[in-house]
């Protein structure tokens, strides 16, 4: 049974060998972590040794300043290289609110409206549910468009389904899985309630591409990232040999079936289980922890990226209102208010990747990412958040050099 977060979910694995088989593992760190701030510096040592996670990183931002920013090899294998803190890792879903932030840039320029139906701007047949017509801009960033995964699947890492419902060759496409979801009905009246949608991220993606008319990563590279000094970030490839300069290697427990022909070949999960070319807008990025953190000031105060209007839109309430404890999944984001500050969070999951992003009150923020997850024997991953909270509340003096210069 495999745990099931906020990010990415895929479909079936095969167990395996475990991925670490090699002399006894080591540790050895890079990067800048002050002495004041060894709590979290000591946290994530503990966190990757006790899960046999052997690569990761962490930064953290305090009052707009980069405080601290590492990273971390832990293992035996002579074939994984030093983790230094601008190598790059999968981000999974913190993708999300790249995307949304893209849909609200496209609505800052008056390029297209957050109310703006999806079906009319992709052309999507609603002859399986009319409902889709309801599908809008604002319902597809804050998951109330009508698809529910634990009803239907994830259309996203159905591949093999897609395929042979459709009588079509792997690798699917985008136009494939589109064609195969629009010809099952939604699983709830768009607006109704909300359901974690990697499809309609994949879509949000898709309307990004149709009204700037670029590709969806020029688009964000040129209107986002660019503007606040992010050069590293790009998007992912599915197979190792495809890593881009300076990537970790990833690992999982579990092999599976690619998905990338139909030859059946088992490959391990993480090259080959999903393709990264379908998950660009809902899970697709790669990143360094410092570039994460760099990202996330847009949401800080208007800049070149986002102006207030776009930001206020980012956390806004969605029209089912407030959860039951009081958080809301806004654009991208999961949100929550506290005194006199909006939290904001969010997690990602694939095979072979966890990562964590927070903005959180008394200016601190933080981005941790790992090159393996939560699976079946392993410890508890999720407790990263709470612990993390713990050991910044209890930090008493705070660095106030800023490293942002050493990396941009």
């Amino acid at each position: 049974m495999f745990k099931v977060g906020a990010g990415l979910v895929p479909a079936v694995a095969l167990p395996s060998s475990p991925a670490y088989a090699a002399a006894a593992p080591t540790l050895t760190v890079t990067g800048t972590a002050p002495s004041q701030l060894a709590a979290l510096d000591n946290l994530m040592k503990t966190y990757i040794k006790q899960r046999n996670i052997s690569c990761a990183q962490l930064a953290a931002v305090k009052n707009g300043k980069l405080v601290l920013a590492r990273g971390y090899r832990y293992s035996g294998d002579t074939a994984v290289p030093a983790v230094q803190p601008t190598s790059l890792f999968r981000i999974a879903s913190l993708s999300k609110n790249i995307t949304a932030a893209a849909v609200l840039r496209l609505a800052q320029d008056g390029k297209v409206s957050l109310g703006a139906k999806v079906a009319d701007l992709l052309g999507l047949s609603a002859a399986a549910d009319s409902r889709l017509k309801n599908v809008t801009l604002w319902r597809l960033m804050q998951h109330t468009g009508g698809w529910d995964r634990d009803i239907s699947g994830d259309y996203l890492w159905v591949d093999p389904t897609v395929a042979a419902k459709l009588g079509v060759p792997l690798p699917v496409g985008k136009s494939d899985i589109i064609k195969y979801a629009g010809g099952r009905p939604l699983d709830f009246a768009p607006g109704a309630r909300m359901a974690y949608s990697n499809y309609g991220y994949m879509l949000l993606g898709l309307v990004i591409e149709k009204v700037s008319g670029q590709s969806y990563e020029s688009y964000v590279k040129q209107k986002l990232l660019a503007p606040v000094g992010i050069t590293r970030m790009r998007l992912g490839r599915t197979l190792k040999s495809q890593a881009a300069p300076g990537e970790v290697p990833y690992y999982s427990d579990y092999t599976t079936k690619t998905v990338l022909d139909a030859s059946g070949a088992v490959v391990p999960w993480p090259y080959g289980g999903f393709n990264m070319l379908n998950h660009d807008a809902n899970g697709g990025w790669l990143s360094s922890a410092v570039d994460l953190v760099r990202w996330a000031r847009i949401f800080d105060a208007a800049g070149p990226a986002l102006n207030a209007t776009s930001i206020t839109r980012a956390f806004a309430k969605p029209e089912i209102g407030v959860s039951t404890d009081g958080s809301w999944y806004g654009c991208g984001w999961y949100v929550r208010q506290v005194t006199g500050h909006l939290n904001t969070w969010h997690n990602g999951s694939m095979p072979g990747t966890y990562a964590y992003l927070a903005r959180l009150q008394q200016g601190f923020t933080y981005a941790a990412i790992f090159n393996h997850r939560e699976e079946t024997g392993t410890l508890d991953y999720d407790v990263l958040s709470s612990q993390m909270n713990t050991a910044w509340n209890g930090v008493t003096t705070w660095p106030t050099k800023d490293l942002f210069p050493t990396y941009f």
